[in-house]
């Protein structure tokens, strides 16, 4: 089959198509026909070395929604020609993926491949910063950086959908109405004014119950000054560089504040969880309280091109690969 390899770290140009083989299932794996494959910003850190992959060369990708083709030993909730989706499974970037029962989710009939695609791993991103990590509830005022990306969207519209009060960050103008059409109350363009203060003025001094970053460097400790006392500092990405160690009394400084780096496969550690999670997510994307936006599908030939879209910061959305 064909598929995408890494045989050494570097630019987008390090990715390779090429006919791969898979390995024979395990018990307890199922093999999935891919129809669509997410891509997100985790799969260029991979690519680049920032986060070491198990192996080299090695397959990218971590989400994908298709049909499932066998399964292995022990496999007792999936059967061929079923319709999944699934996360946390590295080997994505191919047309068929070997994954772990564990990760593996039936798919609404009522979702299709491609927004499944576009949404498993940032969409389960969202449910727990949303509903675990910080549990937004009616009144609370939150603070979403990069509010017109992949995750940035499904946040704004879901923590909206939640009651709460959205306040977006974005690092354009373009990206400013389209945060607007999704979720976000206020935007601030952060390239052309001060976040914090704006933040400020937008609650009248009170500030926010949750900051979610997933920028890092370009936005701290800037976003510290935007909670209210005991407020909720939650990062969760480094698009623009990581966090710098910082002295943890700076917390008490600002306000008795709490700071988090949660972790998606830990919140995926009791495959319950990954199911009722999924089931949250496709239930609000079924409703239509957060519609998935799309903004490029590319042939899997032209996963370079994906990476290369996804760095530059200016999609708005996700983008997804066709086998």
């Amino acid at each position: 089959m064909k598929g995408i390899r890494i045989h050494q770290h570097g630019g987008p140009d390090v990715l390779s198509f090429e006919d791969i083989e898979l390995a024979p299932l395990q018990r307890g794996q199922v093999l999935v026909r891919n129809r669509a494959i997410g891509v997100n910003f985790v799969d260029t850190y991979l690519r680049t070395g920032a986060f070491s992959p198990p192996c080299l060369p090695f397959t990218p990708g971590k989400e994908g929604a298709g049909e499932v083709v066998a399964v292995g030993d022990g496999v007792t909730e999936f059967a061929p020609g079923d319709r999944v989706a699934y996360v946390e499974t590295l080997g994505a970037y191919a047309e068929q993926c070997v994954v772990s029962e564990h990760f593996l989710v039936r798919l609404p009939e009522a979702i299709d491949f491609e927004t499944a695609a576009a949404s498993m791993l940032k969409g389960l991103t969202a449910q727990y910063l949303l509903r675990r990590t910080f549990r937004v509830e009616p009144g609370h005022t939150v603070l979403i950086h990069a509010a017109a990306g992949g995750v940035g969207l499904i946040l704004s519209q879901w923590a909206k959908h939640l009651g709460a009060m959205v306040i977006g960050t974005v690092g354009s103008p373009e990206k400013t109405e389209i945060a607007s059409k999704h979720g976000c109350d206020h935007v601030i363009n952060y390239g052309e004014e001060d976040f914090a203060e704006r933040v400020r003025e937008i609650t009248q001094g009170e500030g926010c119950d949750v900051v979610y970053d997933g920028v890092g460097k370009a936005t701290f400790p800037a976003s510290l000054d935007c909670l209210k006392p005991m407020g909720c500092f939650v990062s969760f990405g480094v698009s623009s560089g990581p966090i710098e160690s910082f002295n943890i009394m700076m917390l008490a400084e600002k306000g008795s504040l709490y700071a988090t780096w949660p972790v998606l496969t830990q919140y995926l550690a009791k495959r319950e969880d990954l199911v009722s999670m999924s089931q949250e997510l496709f239930d609000v994307i079924g409703s239509s309280a957060v519609v998935i936006r799309i903004h490029d599908k590319l042939p899997l030939a032209e996963a370079a091109t994906a990476h290369r879209l996804i760095e530059s910061r200016k999609i708005v959305g996700g983008t997804v690969l066709l086998p």
